[in-house]
């Protein structure tokens, strides 16, 4: 990741840390208040989403290092190992939220309807954090960050577990105090479904994956407007992190001279590497055409 795309990161990562800052204190305040298990529990996780963004800054901060003696492919991966934390974070938020539903809807005889302080503050989260979702999926598929993106899903399982709480609330204050708790284990499920997305996206992208069929029959595209190439006999591509890796074997005429065939692959390498800007490292293999025929 260039500097320009990881001072976006961390531009937007600040961000996420304030806005959370602010809403967890005005939900945990409003839930205490307003005696709501359900915005209790939308605190904590406002307070899980401190904690994954700060595993994403020291993520980009650790991928963007230059490549060393140790990591000669540079360190992009460790992107996808901030994702894999980010995922056991938003598990144990999801458990710690449906157990608190659970245990007080085991405690139903004390239920109380939830006051309306705790309605507004719900209302205000899912208004914020849907904006924080857009604003966060835009910055990650502009800087093509993973552990970025994976906290744009976060803002949105927040967003759904706020208009979860809001129903619960609204329900608990109409008569049906139960209502409330329900929706921390309501909660939990839409926190754990986003969890394991996220951390089967990491996983992938960390067991060198080729790319995908459309990026790749790109990648053909350009290295055959290249006048010199005959064909491609084989191609390969890997995922490593968010960047792409290609071997590719190219066919041109055997009568050339080692020079010129040469030339042609640093074009070709060259041509690639302009117009796919993920490409990262692409190493070009030459066969002569006659020796096809044999």
């Amino acid at each position: 990741m260039d500097r320009v795309n990881q001072k976006l990161v961390m531009r937007v990562s600040w961000l996420t840390i304030a806005v959370n800052v602010v809403l967890s204190a005005f939900k945990l305040f409003a839930g205490i208040v307003a005696n709501s298990a359900a915005m209790v529990g939308d605190a904590a996780e406002s307070m899980a989403d401190i904690a994954s963004t700060f595993v994403v800054i020291v993520g980009v901060k650790m991928a963007g290092k230059q490549a060393d003696k140790d990591h000669p492919y540079g360190h992009e991966r460790m992107e996808c190992v901030t994702a894999v934390i980010l995922a056991a974070v938003l598990i144990a938020a999801g458990l710690g939220i449906g157990w608190a539903g659970v245990s007080r809807i085991l405690r139903g005889a004390e239920l109380e309807a939830p006051g309306l302080l705790a309605l507004v503050a719900a209302g205000v989260t899912i208004g914020v954090k849907e904006l924080m979702y857009w604003l966060t999926r835009a910055a990650a598929k502009k800087t093509g960050s993973g552990s970025l993106m994976a906290n744009a899903w976060h803002h949105r399982s927040d967003g759904l577990t706020s208009i979860a709480t809001f129903a619960g609330i609204l329900g608990a204050r109409l008569g049906l105090p139960i209502l409330d708790p329900a929706v921390c284990v309501l909660a939990c499920l839409f926190i754990l479904r986003i969890a394991v997305k996220v951390f089967l996206d990491a996983v992938s992208k960390m067991t060198d994956r080729a790319c995908d069929d459309e990026t790749a029959e790109a990648i053909r595209a350009v290295v055959m407007e290249n006048g010199a190439v005959r064909g491609i006999d084989r191609m390969r591509t890997r995922l490593f992190g968010e960047k792409i890796y290609i071997d590719i074997e190219i066919v041109v005429d055997g009568a050339l001279s080692l020079q010129e065939a040469h030339g042609v692959a640093e074009e070709v390498h060259s041509e690639i590497e302009r117009r796919f800007t993920r490409v990262k490292h692409c190493m070009v293999h030459v066969h002569p055409m006659d020796e096809r025929s044999l």
